[in-house]
């Protein structure tokens, strides 16, 4: 284990009380700006954002290109089979419940708030516009694709990448900071790391707060609409105090439970509210649509994303639109992308990138097409009031919308619910990764305390209350935007760190094919896995050890093995010593070998557990279970099994393997800026 990684772990999961009371200062001071003094942060709030905008907008059009053109051409590339954690990690949730917590983390209430009100909007003031209402249709529907898009979630995608890679692969803490050790070192445990985190647990709360700010006002309209309750403080303030208990409720029971689940029933309910829309509207004509909005945001997905109205710059739609998204998904990145990292531990960088940019952007196409395009259909077709209403009042689209359909009540409850859920898996998300970004875990795969979870799901309720109760939610998004620009700065360094780790596993794997002559040379003599005694072989490959056996093996074969190396390496005055142990009911023995500022060495023999074959129980010694011995290196399992080798044949191993790191060393030295990623402590397969 490096100095690095040891100096930070811990015995037990505790407070990063740095982080933690930068954050929560922070948001205090913002709030009682915001609250006291609305106007002069309004105005001051405005004029940066102003700012920004006509200084940097050219800047948010490219960087979020950029960003999406990085993580395609790292799922494409030969790093895409890299794991996102060990090589024998494999995904904690079926494709459906990780599609489902994708979705509802990543997009929640914005698709309901939205998805009439942006393809209305564009329809009637979107700038160079056709003046054929078809044409501005179509248009409307481009614009709409393109702000919910491959764009947004390619900063998504980034960020959930780079935080699974160094925290699963390398064991480095789950926040942003981890993503930039190959940039800053052990800096990132200092004032740099402090920082960039605190920066973003404030642009995670503050997003979080004004999302769940505009989902109260939805509600609490869909709750006029419906039942006639008022729109008041009063109401709001309920909403807000019931949100925050389902999603304190839900974010201590964990993702595996309450997440996941809520994330399930969300996904599901939207699916059947959309074959609604699809089955009691037009139904031949919003399937064409569908097709037809495909093709066109594709077609010019290109020209789209560098317009930047050089000529008769709209700056007014701007702020309101492109640049608001831009700045928002990246305001969003570090909250949306810590979730992604924690549901995807296993999975290979391809299968992620893959899933992330298909998956929730498929539903995404679907959901816009089905409610864009129905909702443009009735104001070309003399429904002018209703458009108009719905732009000027976005809260109220979807349920004047619904007016249309059969069965009103029915639908405009199961929307209220499905908006109701969707806060829920935004706030219980929200303060799952919050707790996370202020806690040392001894474990990256675990999550932060209970008291935690339940601290910051009271700090985002309140914080959003205070707003509300303030008018503040306005200033509130502002300041999320205007968080967008520093963060894009420091999604080019989380590139630039993530690029460089994966050029170190590059040359692991090179080491290996340049190493593997020598290896074979050196098995020559030594008959590896009984090749010069066929019956030792099939003895061997027949064998299903039980776990007293495979204890035996380790400490009669294994540890004699990595004795007789360390005593000779010892003469040679090099640091190394052999360990081991028992973790979750896995035994193992681990050989490690110091190299100063460079990686260390670790070979690690696993026990691991599996059901025995069927043919196998029929003999009277058979267990259920049987042990293998794996091997593992820092990057995890190695897949082969060393049950029934001699002792001379584990010494070569370990030699093959010794030769093979010191051939990366090598590698590795020759590159210009090379870097050295942490060494990761002993963990049992999963």
């Amino acid at each position: 284990m490096s100095e690095a990684t040891r100096g930070h772990s811990s015995s037990e999961d505790r407070l990063n009380p740095t982080v933690f009371y930068g954050s929560f200062i922070g948001i205090v001071v913002f709030s009682l700006w915001a609250m006291i003094a609305t106007e002069q942060a309004n105005k001051v709030i405005n004029a940066v954002l102003g700012w920004i905008s006509n200084t940097f907008g050219w800047y948010y059009f490219l960087t979020v290109v950029i960003y999406l053109a990085f993580v395609i051409f790292l799922g494409v590339s030969r790093f895409g089979k890299i794991r996102l954690g060990p090589e024998h990690a494999r995904p904690d949730f079926n494709i459906f419940s990780w599609s489902a917590m994708l979705f509802s983390a990543g997009i929640g209430i914005g698709v309901i708030f939205f998805a009439l009100a942006e393809p209305l909007t564009q329809f009637y003031n979107a700038p160079g516009a056709p003046e054929d209402q078809i044409e501005a249709a179509r248009y409307a529907m481009q614009l709409t694709f393109m702000h919910w898009g491959l764009s947004g979630w390619g900063i998504y995608t980034l960020v959930g990448m780079s935080l699974a890679f160094f925290s699963y692969r390398h064991n480095l803490p789950l926040t942003i900071s981890s993503a930039l050790y190959p940039i800053f070192g052990k800096k990132i445990y200092g004032p740099i790391g402090h920082a960039v985190d605190i920066a973003a647990v404030l642009g995670t709360v503050f997003g979080i707060a004004a999302s769940l700010g505009i989902g109260v006002i939805q509600l609490n309209y869909g709750l006029n609409f419906m039942f006639g309750i008022t729109e008041s403080a009063w109401t709001q303030t309920i909403l807000v105090l019931m949100i925050v208990l389902f999603a304190t409720i839900s974010a201590v029971t964990g993702v595996e439970r309450g997440i996941r689940r809520l994330s399930e029933f969300n996904i599901l309910l939207a699916v059947a509210l959309l074959l609604f829309v699809l089955f009691a509207g037009k139904t031949i004509f919003l399937l064409n649509a569908l097709v037809m909005n495909i093709g066109d945001y594709l077609s010019s997905f290109v020209r789209m994303s560098f317009d930047t109205y050089a000529f008769d710059r709209p700056t007014e739609w701007l702020n309101g639109w492109t640049l608001f998204f831009w700045a928002w998904w990246i305001a969003w990145g570090p909250f949306v992308g810590l979730f992604l990292a924690r549901i995807s531990r296993g999975r290979t960088i391809r299968t992620f990138v893959a899933g992330t940019l298909s998956l929730p952007i498929a539903f995404m196409m679907i959901w816009m097409s089905l409610l864009g395009n129905s909702a443009i259909d009735m104001a070309m077709n003399g429904a002018t009031d209703f458009g108009q209403q719905v732009m000027n009042n976005p809260p109220s689209g979807i349920y004047l919308f619904l007016q249309e359909y059969p069965f009103p009540v029915v639908t405009t409850i199961a929307v209220s619910i499905l908006a109701i859920v969707f806060f829920v898996t935004s706030g219980d998300s929200g303060a799952l990764v919050l707790s996370n970004f202020t806690s040392i875990l001894k474990d990256v795969s675990s999550d932060a305390p209970v008291w935690m979870r339940i601290l910051w799901s009271a700090v985002i309720g309140v914080l959003t209350l205070s707003l509300l109760l303030a008018g503040g939610l306005s200033t509130l998004q502002s300041a999320v935007v205007i968080t967008g620009l520093p963060f894009s700065i420091v999604l080019f360094f989380m590139m630039a760190g993530l690029y460089k780790a994966l050029k170190v596993e590059a040359f692991k794997e090179e080491s290996y094919r340049l190493s593997l002559a020598g290896s074979l040379s050196g098995r020559m003599g030594s008959s590896r896995g009984g090749r010069g005694n066929w019956e030792q072989r099939l003895d061997r490959a027949m064998n299903f050890p039980d776990r007293s056996e495979a204890q035996r093996f380790l400490e009669e074969r294994v540890r004699p093995a990595m004795m007789a190396i360390k005593d000779r390496l010892e003469h040679q005055d090099v640091g190394v010593h052999v360990n081991g142990g028992e973790q979750n009911e896995h035994d193992y023995l681990a050989l490690n070998v110091d190299f100063g500022e460079e990686q260390n060495f670790t070979y690690q023999v696993w026990t691991r557990a599996f059901a025995t074959p069927a043919f196998a129980m029929r003999t009277k010694k058979a267990s259920r279970n049987y042990y293998r011995l794996e091997v593992h290196l820092l990057e995890g399992s190695q897949g082969y099994d060393l049950m029934g080798y001699s002792e001379q044949q584990v010494i070569d191993d370990i030699l093959d393997q010794y030769e093979r790191h010191l051939q990366f060393l090598h590698l590795n030295r020759m590159e210009p800026g090379s870097i050295n990623m942490p060494d990761s402590p002993e963990q049992p397969p999963v």
